[in-house]
């Protein structure tokens, strides 16, 4: 009771000092009664490299960090894997060539590439142009036709999907698709959703991008009155191929575009490069697959389901790369791309400690914090890559320590580049009271859901003096006030606390 009380202690006595000292510190304290926090539990720690606190509350906190967890994720990744890092997607057959005709099947073996046919991503190469790549391994092996299947094979990613403290409501919305070693669009399935003639008529829902054909999609979705707005949920899992779309689409809402989860990734995948070898003249007599969590060869066409071959028993003809995980990072970040984020956990999971499952991932993220010289003892406790789920809590001073190793591994150029800056990215429009000359110099991580808006991350001296660089985390949770009245506020301290380094 006595070191509670000490910490707490320590905590009121930064916030006065600072109070005393500096804009931002005082700041916090007119914040503390103010209504949009007044009910809130929230953190702030701002400190320069050379050890000066600029502002201190509640550091010791535990809060959900939202996406602020991508920090660490990613800065774990680079760190551990090399901003050289490439993911490799393998193409392998099973079988005999005879005159030209494989006996057997082509495995497209993912290695964890989340940038296959990925949305807007200009860092990624056209999904046409990879089909293509594959398409040519093919042919310089001989293949012209293909007696069997197409097999989108997602092994390299072992244990659960998804994270299993994500929200239910979560799981069937773009955001938080999951997946196996292979996937296509991000396992993005998107629809056109139109309200009815009516308050209460149905909804029209066509799926738009990609097909799946393999799924039976329905709708129990009505129009609702008007101000109403967009509250359509999509319901799936890879369990069967079965979705639904539920909730209520306001009647003034007008066409909407829903993009959500896709929970079968690896076999949309072969489905497209079926399709691109059947463009080109390439027959495939039994059509696209994939391997279930059983490891059995699944084709929902097809009433039969044979054991996987295992790896060694394949012929690799050849293989493709990603781009450099800088880049790929850089994506997560500016983004905030859950989807990367959570491929960028697993796969450090697989490539350090042998498993992408989600409790040998985590378990190996504490070993690499603490190979970074970050005390993991106290104030960390991390549950997905992304921050989705809110079972993660970190503390700000957590983050601050964090952040400030980073800036002594060997990718912090590339760490620091990937954070997005005020009018960029995620943070478009924010902090737009600062001069340009401040805001130029903050790279920071947004991170938000309900109830939760959260900042951290560096801003950089004017002077150029490296001990001189500010480091900053802000953490709120169980805000209710709305948020075009909150973020103001914030915006405002992180202006505070970037003036403090001009």
């Amino acid at each position: 009771m006595k070191k509670i009380t000490a910490i707490l202690l320590a905590a009121a006595i930064s916030v006065s000092l600072a109070s005393a000292q500096n804009p931002a510190a005082r700041y916090i304290n007119t914040l503390r009664n103010a209504n949009t926090l007044k009910e809130a539990s929230w953190s702030v720690l701002a400190v320069k490299v050379k050890g000066d606190t600029i502002a201190n509350l509640n550091s010791r906190q535990k809060l959900i960090p939202a996406s602020n967890t991508k920090l660490i994720t990613t800065g774990i990744a680079l760190n551990e894997l090399g901003a050289d890092y490439r993911f490799k997607t393998k193409i392998a057959y099973h079988g005999k060539i005879e005159d030209g005709t494989l006996k057997g099947d082509v495995y497209i073996i993912g290695g964890g590439d989340p940038t296959i046919a990925a949305t807007q991503d200009s860092c990624a190469t056209p999904y046409s142009k990879l089909f293509s790549s594959w398409a040519k391994m093919l042919a310089d092996a001989g293949i012209k036709r293909i007696e069997g299947r197409i097999i989108g094979d997602g092994r390299w990613f072992d244990g659960m999907e998804v994270d299993g403290d994500w929200a239910y409501d979560d799981l069937g919305t773009y955001y938080s698709p999951g997946g196996n070693g292979l996937c296509f669009y991000e396992n993005e399935v998107d629809f056109r959703a139109v309200p009815g003639a009516a308050v209460g008529a149905p909804v029209s829902i066509t799926q738009t991008w990609p097909e799946t054909p393999w799924m039976s999609i329905s709708s129990i979705a009505k129009t609702s009155k008007a101000g109403s707005g967009d509250d359509l949920l999509y319901y799936a899992t890879e369990m069967a191929p079965v979705g639904e779309m539920r909730g209520t689409l306001g009647i003034d809402s007008g066409t909407r575009k829903e993009e959500c989860a896709n929970r079968y990734g690896a076999l949309t995948c072969a489905y497209y490069f079926f399709r691109h070898l059947e463009s080109a003249g390439i027959s495939v007599s039994d059509g696209p697959a994939d391997i279930d969590s059983q490891r059995h060869i699944r084709s929902f066409d097809s009433e039969t389901s044979p054991w996987a071959m295992p790896w060694d028993s394949l012929k690799v003809i050849g293989v493709s790369e990603s781009p450099r995980l800088a880049d790929i990072v850089s994506r997560t970040n500016h983004v905030s791309d859950n989807f990367y984020a959570e491929t960028l956990l697993r796969a450090t999971g697989r490539e350090k400690a042998g498993s992408a499952a989600y409790p040998a991932a985590l378990e190996y993220e504490l070993q690499a914090l603490k190979k970074l010289g970050v005390d993991t003892s106290y104030g960390f406790l991390q549950d997905d890559g992304s921050g989705l789920s809110r079972r993660t809590w970190i503390t700000t001073d957590f983050f601050v320590r964090f952040l400030k190793s980073m800036r002594k591994s060997s990718v912090w150029k590339e760490y620091l580049a990937s954070l997005p800056q005020p009018g960029k990215g995620t943070l478009s429009g924010r902090v737009n009271g600062a001069p340009q000359s401040d805001r130029s110099r903050i790279y920071m991580k947004s991170g938000s859901m309900g109830g939760v808006r959260c900042y951290s991350g560096y801003v950089l001296p004017a002077n150029g003096k490296e001990e001189d660089t500010i480091v900053f985390s802000i953490l709120t949770n169980n805000v209710t006030a709305p948020s075009r009245e909150l973020l103001p506020q914030l915006d405002r301290l992180i202006e505070l606390i970037a003036a403090e380094n001009r």
